[in-house]
């Protein structure tokens, strides 16, 4: 293991700035969640499909530009797109509190906000998970990864603790005035971060169709890629049927009250500090490839003990079953995420990101609607032991991939093993034997 991959990365500055101005912007995008809604609810008295609507047009951004992304900021360096989109999204959320005391507030104005949120949010994870390997380092993703998992995992517990007393005090319009301002020093932190980032280099006839389809052939030509995409994909689709019903569970089944439920998420959001903390300790006992599907069979069948329960002491252990699943979860993307960058060539990363973004994302919408129509047949209880099972089954895809005998990094593991045969990855075959690629960009194949 190198040495920078220990827990003394936070001591390195430009990554602590970076771990900084997460921690704000991950906080100021919780209270977003918490806040937004409650905006529409109790400024604008906006009824059921209005707020749903509200939700949609947070998410639509991936669907939208989910791919194209990835082709545009594979053509830029990628702080000035962090840094742009924060502050642009700190201005737009800065609106909403005006415009209420102004009185011009609007559910159209809010779905507006809403929208260019999120597919400013789109552009800023792209180039997010395309600029760590830059800053760390191909041999330190594994721990860098885990680290700003770790701050988001404890801002999806602080947030709504921040948020709900705020809303209560101030009302939810000026609530967003701390996202806001969270959003702001997000991006002004990133502005401090010293590290020169080589402009890609241009290409000779730049075609967004072409340069789309050269990232969404090379995922999918990629056995660990694909895997991976294809893995993640059912795991959301399947969680998305599972927490749609989720909340009705709780409330009519087990009789729970909003502070019972509360304390339900949070316990989820404990289990995901958790497995950050975890994971490359983890990845290390069982092995990075390895990891990636065993994780989900082993934390995701736990999720049956929540259908499971009756009102009463049994509902603590559906809690610790939910918090199994949020650690689990996490030690599967912490993993997975160090495989896409190492794998992926520099040129590639804004593309590979949002393809996978794409592929993996676009099925929760569907899998809300999936869930809706099972809870109208099955029951919310039939529902949740739906999702459950095909969270579970998301295993597969990387059981039956090279990922079930790799055990290192691809960049670790060519470290240790010395030059590999070179092969191109965006073709590449994965047979018996171990390849590699060296594109003079510090990029790895890593099939095995």
């Amino acid at each position: 293991m190198p040495k920078s991959s220990r827990p003394g990365l936070l001591s390195e500055p430009d990554f602590g700035r970076l771990s900084a101005a997460t921690a704000l912007g991950q906080l100021g995008d919780r209270i977003i969640f918490l806040a937004l809604p409650l905006v529409a609810i109790a400024a604008l008295h906006a009824d059921v499909f209005q707020v749903g609507l509200l939700s949609t047009m947070t998410t639509a951004g991936s669907l939208l530009v989910g791919l194209p992304a990835g082709a545009w900021v594979d053509r830029m360096r990628k702080r000035p797109v962090l840094i742009g989109t924060d502050l642009v999204r700190a201005l737009a959320l800065l609106t909403i509190p005006v415009a209420c005391w102004t009185g011009l507030l609007t559910i159209w104005w809010l779905y507006a906000i809403a929208l260019v949120h999120g597919v400013l949010t789109v552009f800023f994870d792209v180039a997010y998970v395309s600029y760590l390997p830059h800053l760390v380092g191909r041999g330190n993703l594994v721990a860098g990864n885990a680290k700003l998992s770790a701050i988001r995992s404890v801002t999806s517990i602080s947030g709504p603790a921040v948020a709900g007393p705020l809303v209560g005090l101030v009302g939810a319009p000026a609530t967003l005035l701390a996202s806001s301002a969270g959003m702001a020093m997000s991006g002004l932190l990133a502005v401090t971060i010293r590290k020169p980032e080589q402009k890609p280099e241009p290409s000779a006839q730049p075609q967004l169709g072409r340069e789309i389809k050269e990232g969404l052939r090379f995922v999918a030509r990629h056995p660990v890629l694909r895997a991976i995409t294809l893995g993640d994909a059912a795991f959301n689709l399947f969680l998305a049927v599972y927490q749609s019903m989720l909340l009705v569970f709780l409330e009519r089944e087990l009789g729970l009250q909003p502070f019972g439920i509360g304390l339900i998420l949070s316990g989820m959001g404990c289990g995901a500090l958790l497995g950050a903390l975890m994971a490359t300790s983890i990845s290390l006992r069982i092995g990075h490839g390895p990891v990636i599907w065993i994780a989900a069979l082993v934390t995701c069948p736990p999720a049956v003990l929540m259908p499971l329960a009756r009102p009463g002491g049994s509902v603590y252990v559906a809690a610790a079953g939910l918090a199994a699943l949020s650690l689990g979860g996490v030690v599967r993307v912490v993993a997975q995420s160090s495989f896409q960058q190492a794998l992926t060539p520099d040129r590639l990363l804004g593309r590979m990101s949002a393809t996978a973004r794409f592929v993996s994302w676009g099925g929760i919408p569907l899998g809300g609607l999936l869930g809706g129509t099972s809870g109208s047949v099955f029951g919310a209880t039939g529902t949740l032991w739906i999702g459950a099972a095909g969270m579970t089954l998301s295993a597969l895809p990387g059981l039956l991939s090279p990922l079930r005998t790799m055990r290192t990094p691809p960049a670790e593991r060519s470290r240790l093993d010395g030059p590999l045969r070179s092969q191109d990855a965006g073709e590449g075959e994965c047979g018996g034997q171990a390849s590699a690629e060296h594109h003079g960009r510090g990029a790895d194949d890593g099939c095995s």
